[in-house]
């Protein structure tokens, strides 16, 4: 019964990580945790498939015999039935403090160290609607500029020739020389990998996910090509330490559009574009309706593709899991909860002011 201590161990680590962000930073972030993570991701980088994939589908179905189980000595000993589901419920509550107890000491610090915007010195502020359409047009000119460098389909859909495993063995040559400028995103990692249940993460609207416990960057391959290399650089910040998602989506920009392969640096542009434009029709759809006209044939193409396969697989599976996601991130000193995500849009301006 003493492992029921970790959980508020595990809380109370927490609200001190809040407190001290630099020290967060200084002595987990750029040390404990990128000695961890590098040595539990050279181990299960080992394997070809997603060990974080096999894990998750073991504890379902762990859970789901526990589950019957308990049902079974509850039916067979109905004279002893509070006993056994005190027992039932002591052994899930232990489970559960040693779950978030290990998700806290192996990444969930990581919540609290300082902000990418302190690290890059980036000067991320409100900006004017003006300053958005100025960031826009210039994505906007990058994408169409790119989209005639990419290799498209038999339906004039963007495509990488060698296939998503190729994508993914090359997401780590974005990093390698991103950390040339941010030595915070270097280190020696163990590949993406994509995931054999892509098409069920995909009806929960997921594009990625980072498993802490196997430090693995897990990556649903069901998506159109043009978004697989930003997806696997996004879940790759995650993996180096940035886990708040409007942080990540920064990264995964930066190390996607630093990227000497075109796809990548047009899969991070259409992102950024997609988060940009989103921010300017929210606050001008008149703006938006313009510049939208100056969209390639290429690029318009690709992001029709993208809205069909979201309509394809959105439905109760895929709002549920955002509501799962929105609780988690809020939990996690994300406040905004899935509404962080905008804030990609501040680091992206931040980013461009002197040039634009």
């Amino acid at each position: 019964m003493y492992l029921l201590l970790l959980f508020p161990l595990a809380l109370a680590s927490a609200y001190l990580a809040s407190r001290s962000p630099v020290m967060v930073e200084r002595y987990y972030s750029r040390s404990v945790y990128r000695c961890l993570a590098q040595i539990i991701s050279s181990v299960t980088g080992i394997f070809p498939f997603s060990v974080a994939e096999i894990l998750m589908v073991f504890t379902l179905v762990l859970i789901i015999a526990g589950v019957v189980y308990g049902i079974a000595e509850l039916a067979k000993n109905p004279g002893k039935r509070l006993k056994i589901f005190f027992k039932q419920l002591s052994i899930a509550a232990i489970a559960l403090s040693l779950v978030y107890f290990s998700f806290i000491a192996v990444w969930g610090l990581n919540y609290h160290r300082l902000s990418i915007a302190s690290i890059a010195n980036l000067d991320a502020q409100p900006a004017s609607v003006e300053e958005l359409e100025t960031l826009c047009r210039y994505l906007i000119q990058n994408a169409n500029r790119l989209r005639g460098l990419v290799e498209e389909d038999e339906d004039g859909i963007m495509v990488s020739p060698e296939g998503v495993n190729d994508i993914l063995k090359r997401a780590e040559k974005g990093y390698q020389a991103a950390s040339a400028v941010y030595p915070e995103l270097g280190g020696k990692y163990g590949r993406p990998k994509g995931v054999m249940l892509s098409k069920v993460m995909s009806y929960q609207g997921i594009g990625g996910i980072y498993f802490p416990f196997t430090a693995e960057a897990n990556v649903n391959i069901s998506e159109p090509h043009f978004m697989i290399p930003f997806t696997a650089s996004h879940e790759m910040a995650h993996q180096r330490g940035f886990a708040r998602e409007d942080e990540a989506n920064y990264i995964g920009y930066i190390a996607s559009i630093m990227h000497p392969d075109y796809d990548f640096q047009y899969s991070g542009t259409m992102v950024a574009l997609q988060y940009s434009m989103n921010a300017l029709g929210r606050q001008d759809i008149n703006r938006y309706n313009l510049l939208r006209e100056e969209y390639s044939q290429g690029v318009a193409r690709d992001f029709q593709a993208w809205y069909e396969h979201c309509r394809q697989y959105e439905g109760f599976a895929s709002r549920t899991t955002d509501r799962i996601n929105n609780a988690y991130l809020q939990a996690n000193a994300q406040s905004d909860g899935v509404q962080s995500y905008g804030r990609m849009v501040d680091l992206l301006l931040a980013h461009y002011r002197d040039i634009l």
